[in-house]
């Protein structure tokens, strides 16, 4: 390699579902990351990034891993705007770091994913986000500038640092979920909120999980503003759904009792169950996500095998399943019915002796051509984490 960033070969932390990348990277400078690739094309290797390596195990594996981009080393907050709301951050900085330092002038980023040694990077590309998504939106609603580096090493701007602007084409939703498939990501630019004066919380308790659908259906149709509408359950066993309220306290109290009322039962308190927006499963589990109408959610809970743990955002029909190994010859029958709410299952992490031959996407349908064509227009060798995106790509 020509460039100044050492490499050093990969070990078994740096694997991308079980693919150990021949070399690594780690630059400390965005100007480093074009230098990197475009050496990279000249030699005609292929390029995957990595920052806090919390969702390495998310989409296939590469059909190749000859340089891995380590992105921790760009872990800077570049600008913080506190009064236009804004901050400019580069792609390694960790979730919880960006959170200490804006909370500073009580504002955050309203993103929760469970994982918060995750880097902004891998949040955009892995488009994580958690329960706060019903209030605040996901990374699409909240990303409103990126720079990437393409395959050939040229830079890509997009967005800016003013909340409403318009300007050229939103690649930071096109690069959002890509699981850097597109380019590798270098800066990011996020329209923030401030921190919420206080919270209330109301937990039920229900005998049976489908009993969640048509309480969350109540609440949809109310008046009440929610910051989250959480299921967490195990399939043919108990459940709990978690309301949460943030505002001013008069609010959240008056919010707090509305729903007692509404839901017909259910305790208050101030501080969130211990395990509110984990993902469930480990690593002898096929974890899903789910997608589907928010209106379908006992459906979609009665679709799974009996012993599935899930938890779910159930107003806005997002969900994560823990279906064990023995059970994964069901995948096909749950991803059927699924499809009659416009649902779909997507694999995000399998154990190993399951990922040969395995369907991480389900039914493409007719959107896997464009797909294709962007990846072509953007990464015409295919170089960039080949074969860890739809159809292959």
């Amino acid at each position: 390699m020509t460039t100044a960033v050492r490499a050093v070969p990969g070990v078994t932390g740096d694997a991308i579902v079980g693919v150990v990348p021949a070399e690594v990277v780690r630059p400390t400078e965005p100007d480093e990351v074009p230098e990197l690739l475009r050496a990279a094309q000249r030699d005609g290797r292929t390029v995957l990034a990595a920052g806090g390596r919390t969702k390495l195990g998310w989409a296939p594996p590469p059909s190749s891993a000859d340089l891995l981009v380590d992105t921790t080393g760009l872990g800077r907050v570049v600008e913080h705007t506190a009064g236009d709301l804004v901050v400019v951050a580069e792609a390694g900085v960790r979730l919880s770091t960006l959170q200490e330092h804006l909370g500073g002038a009580g504002q955050w980023l309203a993103l929760d994913p469970p994982e918060p040694e995750a880097t902004l990077g891998g949040i955009v590309s892995a488009n994580a986000s958690g329960p706060r998504r019903l209030r605040y939106g996901t990374v699409r609603d909240l990303l409103i500038g990126v720079t990437v580096v393409l395959a050939d090493g040229t830079v890509a701007h997009a967005g800016g640092k003013v909340v409403k602007n318009v300007a050229g084409y939103d690649l930071g939703k096109l690069y959002t979920g890509a699981h850097g498939t597109l380019g590798v990501i270098v800066s990011t630019t996020w329209r923030l909120h401030p921190v919420p004066a206080t919270k209330r919380v109301v937990v039920v308790d229900l005998a049976d999980p489908l009993a969640a659908g048509p309480l969350a259906i109540a609440i949809a149709r109310s008046t009440l503003t929610p910051t989250a509408v959480e299921v967490n359950a195990t399939t043919g066993g108990p459940a709990t759904l978690t309301v949460l309220f943030e505002a001013i306290p008069d609010s959240v109290a008056a919010q707090a009792d509305a729903a007692v009322a509404l839901l017909g039962s259910g305790r208050q308190q101030e501080q969130l169950p211990e395990h509110f927006g984990d993902r469930p499963g480990g690593p002898d589990d096929l974890v899903l996500r789910l997608s589907f109408a928010p209106a379908s959610l006992s459906q979609v809970l009665a679709a799974l095998p009996d012993g599935v743990a899930v938890t779910a955002s159930a107003c806005t029909g997002v969900a994560y399943a823990a279906l064990p190994a023995a059970h994964a010859a069901a995948l096909p029958a749950v991803r059927a019915a699924l499809a009659s709410h416009d649902g779909t299952a997507v694999v995000l992490s399998a154990p190993p002796e399951l990922h040969e031959g395995l369907d991480h996407w389900g039914p493409l349908g007719d959107a896997v051509e464009l797909m294709r064509k962007v990846k072509d227009r953007f990464d015409p060798e295919r170089r960039l984490a080949p074969g860890r995106f739809v159809g292959g790509i």
